[in-house]
């Protein structure tokens, strides 16, 4: 258990926690989540200890432990693998060396003798001769190869050493395990593994993540950190999106009996829980939903952008064929023989582990770069669309305020308040229209090219990783308003929730392949993903 009492932080004029009181208990995984710069990343610096607040304190049992996920991924260069997943557990490593410091003098004392033997006993308490066995099944499962397990951490890719301080922050069963953004870089089978091992943890978890299937598989609980305040709620991350949307229009539904809105509330939760799994997380989940009565949900002050794409003109049935095409890059065949035919219906999710070969298709079938060899062509009655990985080009060295820049992509209606208008529905109201392009987060650009996109009336859209610097709002309305796209789409996206509800056609980029299959995420990942 982890008790926050009192906590108040404030960076200059900027207050980012205001007495905040809050217990997390064992046997409960708790999703933090709040805006871009709600100060999730601090609020978790300041539960390791690694930052000090301004006021109140943190506490935990004298004796309990508290693991943190590292960020620093060139901390332990010349460290072995295995060694660096034991230090996860600070006592224990440290067990191990004065032992063998003992162990290694020539002139071995009495005294040696005795403190050898109590080492030994602390180190068989604190589970000491299953270490290496237990830290080399953490990184089996996260898929870091035997092989690796005697190799020097310099030796490992960027992703292989995510996965190697992963296994550190879970190794040792710690207490209070705290995870900031877990499923970065790590691929499907990776996250797979992680979500059953956080599922049958039996102490307590809090994880940032920016991945909503994840934290609707892991999650209890959903702590809520907004104006400064932190609010805990039981369920999921969709289950505290819907209650807080169902509150709200409760809110404004002022004629509705209590009666009616208790009934309403139950059949909700009935909704909710049939869909959940029968995992022994789902079931202890159940049971806390039905405990929820009207005031334990709560209308959300979160801003969501308004999202919506409306083609100009129906698509007909000619979309895009794709014959033979082939590319290769400073000697490195990103393309070979990639052939499809796209259909009107079509919402196609690009997978693959290449991320350039991905982004050069894009670019072949929008015409910025040419093809080795291989034709495409669009059909007659399409229009396209393109939202590029890298959008610098449409801001760096920018003087002109947003209202100008989304002008130039506004034909049919640059009037001032047209565009102040469609700028205030993507969050940038008053002042903020008038920001500099140049100087945008890479969270407001994303949401600049979506607002060139959506004022293009398109009927077929290209999207290259479109999620990238979101925050959990506008990735959820990114998510509904492609859902609701009456056009053809094709896209990348390494968020599990957002392919799933969106395609209904996988397309996969292998080295020597290309698999093609009219089907969800979730069937295409159950019957060829995970067994290749």
């Amino acid at each position: 258990m982890i008790t926050v009492s009192n906590v108040s932080l404030r960076f200059a004029d900027k207050k980012l926690f205001e007495d905040v009181n809050i217990k997390f208990t064992p046997g409960n995984c708790y999703g933090l989540i709040g805006a871009n710069g709600a100060g999730k990343s601090t609020f978790i610096k300041i539960l390791s200890g690694e930052l000090e607040p301004q006021t109140g304190d943190v506490h935990m049992k004298p004796n309990d432990r508290l693991a943190v996920l590292k960020q620093n991924h060139f901390e332990y260069e010349e460290e072995e693998v295995l060694k660096v997943v034991i230090m996860g557990h600070e006592r224990l490593y440290k067990i191990m060396l004065e032992k063998d410091a003992i162990y290694m003098k020539e002139d071995f004392s009495d005294e040696d003798g005795i403190k050898a033997a109590e080492l030994e006993g602390e180190f068989a308490e604190l589970n000491g001769w299953e270490a290496e066995s237990e830290a080399a099944i953490l990184l089996k499962g996260l898929g870091i190869t035997e092989e690796l397990h005697t190799k020097k951490m310099a030796e490992l890719t960027g992703s292989e050493k995510v996965k190697v301080l992963l296994a550190q922050a879970l190794f040792g069963k710690p207490d209070v395990l705290l995870l900031d953004e877990p499923t970065n870089h790590l691929d499907i089978k990776a996250i797979q593994w992680l979500e059953e091992f956080l599922i049958n943890f039996e102490n307590t978890v809090i994880v940032v993540s920016h991945d909503r299937h994840f934290l609707n598989k892991v999650c209890t609980h959903i702590a809520d950190l907004d104006f400064g305040k932190i609010q805990i709620y039981v369920g999921n991350y969709d289950f505290w999106y819907e209650s807080s949307q169902l509150a709200q229009k409760m809110a404004s539904d002022q004629n509705k009996k209590k009666e009616e809105k208790i009934k309403e509330l139950q059949a909700f939760i009935a909704r909710f829980s049939a869909n959940a799994s029968k995992s022994k997380q789902a079931t202890s989940r159940k049971k806390l939903l039905d405990k929820i009565s009207l005031d334990d949900i709560k209308p959300s002050s979160r801003r969501y952008p308004y999202v919506h794409f409306t083609p100009d003109r129906e698509i007909g049935n000619d979309v895009l064929m794709v014959e033979g095409l082939t590319k290769t890059i400073d000697g490195v065949k990103l393309l070979d023989n990639v052939s499809f035919t796209m259909n009107r219906e079509d919402k196609i999710a690009l997978i693959g582990d290449n991320e350039i070969a991905k982004t050069t298709l894009f670019k072949i079938l929008m015409g910025e770069i040419e093809p080795d060899s291989g034709t495409y062509k669009w059909g007659v009655t399409t229009s396209q669309s393109y939202f590029p990985k890298d959008n610098s080009k449409f801001f760096e060295g920018c003087d002109l305020t947003l209202v100008d820049w989304l002008r130039q992509f506004s034909p049919q209606d640059d009037s001032e308040s047209f565009l102040r208008g469609f700028l205030g529905r993507m969050l940038f109201s008053g002042e903020e229209a008038l920001k500099k392009a140049s100087v945008l987060s890479g969270g407001e650009k994303v949401r600049c090219m979506l607002s060139k996109m959506m004022l293009s009336g398109s009927n077929v859209l290209l999207l290259d990783e479109p999620t990238n610097h979101l925050d959990l709002e506008s990735i959820t309305s990114v998510n509904n308003g492609l859902i609701n796209f009456k056009g053809a789409m094709i896209f990348t996206s390494h968020d599990h929730q957002f392919i799933q509800t969106i395609a209904n056609r996988i397309i996969e980029l292998t080295e020597d392949k290309v698999i093609d299959k009219q089907m969800t995420y979730d069937e295409y990942l159950e019957n060829y993903k995970l067994k290749n």
